[in-house]
């Protein structure tokens, strides 16, 4: 917004409308009565010049007996909606003791596409509420104060106005220590995010008949789809832009949806705009777009979508979610799944993805994890054009770490097999804010945005930009085993060890319910384990290095069933590398479980070449587990992906020199001596 101060007055002059509602309301109150009446101002002020037209036009078309009516009121009103009541918003402060009944009067007057919004708002409770403790005239008269404020459209843009809405959400919830970004995201953020998947669409400048469709499924007040629709109709005034989005709060969807409304004449793209989950009820489930952008909820807890998603999920590729599951704990990546989902078909059209996530979709989860494989799909299919790394500090509700994820249907050649990672996070792409806001302290102006925008168009490795082959995020985990190596020897301390088992001590334990039987089994048990502690006694004294050797000489002494055998020779046993190789039946050597270990072959590589480089020098006795498979291609190894972004861009650091350490060290320590010495003059 280019106008601060107005911005400033205008979100001051809201929020102190908050100080009407002190002591009669909660504060986690406060958000659901002020803002369906910023709405409602903005509204009627957007009507008041065509009042008079479209009450003559009802009143005509009543005459008429005509019963849709529809069309024609919103050309007299100029607007994809109007309001056939006999009130605005002035003329319902003329009548105080009748204010609650008028006004629900007046938002029945409304269009059914604005009636929505109020109901999403539960108006109608808040109408009560505020009577209840004598607010209402006194709210609505603060709002029609213009000398203070002025939320015409005419004054304030609808793009300044999402400015508005988007800083009171924020503070709303930081006064209530809530989550604000998961309502909106900063909008030199966004800008950035559009400007890089339009340089992408080469087609999108050619002329007249360029249509283009834009989705956000988690849209928030609306600022993502308005921004794209603006940055779209600079590069082509001729283009036609059709928006969609789905928003899971009500009061964000009802912003966004009276945003809209005042934008397109038609009022198709508030039609767009559709309430509810999108994980577990996608409205626009039939729709394919040109471009989608989201920042969807970090960390979201997916578990109330859980039983549509997992449905979805087994329907395999048929759904949206075939690739994998993430943890219930983040559902970042299912929302990336939808977005894939929900691109063109490549032989008919473009298709392009902008989403921001936090660190975690890079390298959350192991080979064969959900999120492992949602990325493994991905590059399989070279849909990831490139990632880029954004400054911290630069949202309102966290400093952590974000990242731009860009998404194509159609790489051109030379980008294909191709991920170029950009490293925008350091100082030349940021300065700090005058004020921070929440948790931003930092922003991102133009001169940065274009500076990023260039890593990004001219694809050139440097230090900020790294391009890899999509295999080069793949790697085949192996299971590395060792034998079985177990020396025996007859002690009091392998007795104890024994005794402590929890096989050994069932030995005298019966589940039994009759008593005769049960005490009956228990005195066999407890017979069974004197005589194995006596046969026990005959091998004291001497040290068995071979498994084998020990087992003949117990049973010389006792015949002892095999799950007996084997909880004796789990509990008098011990680890020694230099006893001899445990075998099974067939002479193969049996693996040491507690020695089980996995090495990261990255894909390229051989897994034998690597196994003999990395591996058998230092253990020569291992082997590589076999039957470790992956279930896609069958081979020795599970297949994983992941992206450690941090990695290719480090730059070692080395420690200051000690001598320095050393003088700064005596410097502080004589700094405290002063300070010691003037306290005791």
């Amino acid at each position: 917004m280019n106008d601060t101060a107005k911005f400033n007055s205008v979100v001051s002059f809201l929020w102190a409308i908050a100080d009407l509602l002190n002591g009669a309301f909660k504060k986690s109150e406060f958000q659901k009565i002020i803002l369906p009446f910023v709405v409602l101002r903005r509204l009627d002020y957007a009507l008041v010049a065509t009042k008079a037209k479209v009450l003559e036009t009802e009143h005509t078309l009543k005459e008429k007996g005509l019963e849709n009516r529809h069309g024609q009121l919103c050309r007299a009103a100029g607007y994809a909606f109007y309001n056939t009541s006999k009130f605005t918003y002035e003329s319902l402060l003329h009548d105080d003791a009748s204010l609650a009944l008028n006004l629900r009067q007046y938002v029945l007057g409304f269009s059914s596409n604005v009636r929505d919004i109020f109901a999403a708002f539960n108006f109608d409770d808040t109408i009560r509420d505020l009577e209840r403790v004598n607010l209402l005239y006194l709210l609505m008269e603060r709002f029609n104060e213009k000398s203070k404020v002025d939320l015409r459209p005419a004054s304030m843009s609808n793009h300044e106005m999402g400015y508005v809405f988007e800083h009171l959400l924020r503070k709303f919830n930081e006064a209530l220590n809530e989550n604000p970004g998961e309502h909106f995201t900063p909008r030199e953020i966004i800008r950035l995010m559009v400007d890089m998947v339009l340089m992408f669409d080469t087609e999108l400048a050619s002329g007249e008949g360029v249509a283009r469709t834009v989705n956000d499924c988690c849209c928030g007040t609306g600022g993502m789809l308005t921004i794209s629709k603006e940055h779209i109709l600079q590069i082509n005034p001729e283009a036609k832009v059709h928006l969609y989005g789905q928003e899971l709060n009500p009061h964000t969807w009802a912003i966004a949806r009276s945003d809209m409304l005042m934008l397109e004449p038609e009022g198709k793209d508030a039609e767009n705009i559709k309430k509810g989950s999108t994980l577990s009820d996608d409205q626009l489930a039939k729709m394919r777009f040109d471009y989608q952008f989201v920042n969807p909820p970090y960390g979201y807890e997916w578990s109330k979508d859980e039983a549509a998603v997992t449905t979805e999920a087994a329907s395999g590729f048929q759904g949206r979610f075939g690739a994998g599951l993430p943890r219930k704990s983040d559902g970042q990546m299912l929302f990336l799944q939808h977005f894939i989902a929900r691109m063109n078909d490549p032989e008919e059209s473009q298709s392009y993805i902008g989403i921001i996530m936090n660190g975690s979709p890079l390298f959350t989860g192991g080979a064969g994890s959900g999120e492992s494989e949602i990325r493994r799909w991905i590059m399989e299919n070279d849909w990831l054009e490139a990632i880029i790394a954004l400054p911290q500090q630069i949202f309102y509700n966290t400093g952590i770490g974000t990242y731009i994820w860009l998404l194509s249907n159609r790489k051109p050649a030379a980008h294909k097999g191709k991920v170029m990672l950009v490293d925008a996070s350091g100082e030349e792409f940021w300065s700090s804010m005058s004020k921070s806001l929440g948790s931003k302290r930092r922003q991102i102006t133009e001169t940065h945005k274009q500076a990023i925008l260039k890593l990004v168009k001219e694809r050139k490795e440097g230090p900020h930009v790294k391009i890899f082959d999509t295999t080069d995020f793949g790697y085949r985990e192996i299971k590395v085993l060792r034998p079985l190596k177990l020396r025996f020897t007859v002690n009091a301390e392998s007795l104890a060890r024994l005794d402590a088992l929890a096989a050994f001590k069932n030995l005298a334990v019966s589940k039994k319910k009759d008593a005769a039987e049960k005490k009956q089994d228990e005195e066999e048990g407890r017979a069974l384990q004197a005589a194995i502690r006596a046969a026990l006694q005959t091998l004291a004294g001497k040290t068995y290095m071979q498994r084998d050797e020990f087992t003949t000489a117990l049973e010389a002494a006792l015949k002892i069933k095999a799950p007996v055998l084997k909880a004796i020779l789990g509990g008098i046993g011990e680890r020694d590398d230099t006893a001899e190789i445990c075998r099974d039946s067939s002479g193969n050597p049996e693996p040491d479980t507690d020695l089980n270990d996995t090495e990261n072959v990255p894909l390229k590589e051989n897994v034998q070449t690597y196994f003999a480089r990395e591996v058998t020098p230092h253990v020569p006795d291992a082997w590589i587990d076999e039957t470790y498979c992956d279930k896609k291609d069958g081979k020795v190894g599970k297949v994983g992906y992941e992206i450690p972004f941090n990695r290719h861009f480090y730059v070692f650091q080395p420690p200051r020199p000690l001598s320095a350490i050393d003088a700064d060290l005596k410097a502080c320590t004589d700094s405290i001596l002063s300070m010691i010495g003037g306290l005791t003059k």
